[in-house]
């Protein structure tokens, strides 16, 4: 029995003088995390730095900076051009900290992610109509933010492509004789983006597309229309 008394006193001195333990040592390694992910981001080391702030947000959950980390993942998808993922580490911050401070940036970045996807006016349009959507949810929450001026005017420029892609398709669907598609084209044009640089060009062909569409509705009356190839329509 004496002889294990100082076995045991020297196992208690060899833990004492191990590495510090606890929440020193957490506290440590957390602040290695945050230096090392602000040098990878300010290097614009997107892959790297955004690996780091995940590390940080799923190791320390709790402290100060795993809000901050959750917000920098967003933005190091959205410095390296991968928008559609970027928007959904965007939404997932609104969902968990929708009363936060940094909600109208995080806002006017989900529409800018949008904005930047947006295809010429021959192409598909959805993320032009995504990218007026969530400006205007910023707009309509936070009408007085510092974004406020270039979202209107980013809102006024993906209008003009909405109608510039109504022209389009009325002018493909008179190509190919489909007059009275194409006329209706040009009314939802003028309906719908009054005041854009298309709509003045809509104005100039309106009568003309609706004279052919009329003539188109007499044909199909007497049964005589054909289509683009020349086949009877029925």
């Amino acid at each position: 029995m004496k002889r294990l008394i100082p076995l045991v006193l020297v196992c208690l001195v060899i833990l004492g003088c191990g590495p510090k333990q606890g929440p020193h040592l957490a506290e440590e390694q957390l602040h290695k995390l945050v230096k090392r992910a602000q040098k990878e981001y300010k290097a614009r080391q997107w892959a790297l730095a955004v690996e780091t702030f995940r590390e940080i947000r799923d190791r320390f959950p709790d402290s100060r900076y795993a809000v901050w980390a959750e917000l920098k993942m967003a933005d190091c998808k959205f410095w390296a051009k991968e928008y559609q993922e970027a928007v959904v580490l965007y939404q997932e911050f609104v969902k968990l900290h929708p009363t936060h401070e940094y909600i109208p940036y995080v806002l006017y970045q989900i529409g800018t992610c949008y904005y930047e996807m947006i295809l010429p006016p021959d192409r598909d349009q959805s993320f032009t109509k995504k990218a007026i959507e969530s400006y205007e949810r910023l707009l309509s929450a936070y009408p007085d933010s510092p974004y406020t001026l270039e979202v209107k005017q980013r809102i006024n420029h993906c209008r003009q492509i909405l109608a510039a892609h109504e022209l389009y398709v009325a002018r493909f669907y008179f190509r190919i004789h489909y007059y009275r598609a194409a006329y209706h084209r040009l009314l939802y044009l003028l309906q719908s983006y009054p005041q854009t640089r298309s709509a003045q060009k809509a104005q100039q062909l309106v009568r003309h597309y609706y004279a052919k569409a009329l003539e188109e509705t007499r044909k199909l009356a007497r049964g005589t229309l054909k289509d683009f190839w020349g086949e009877p329509v029925r």
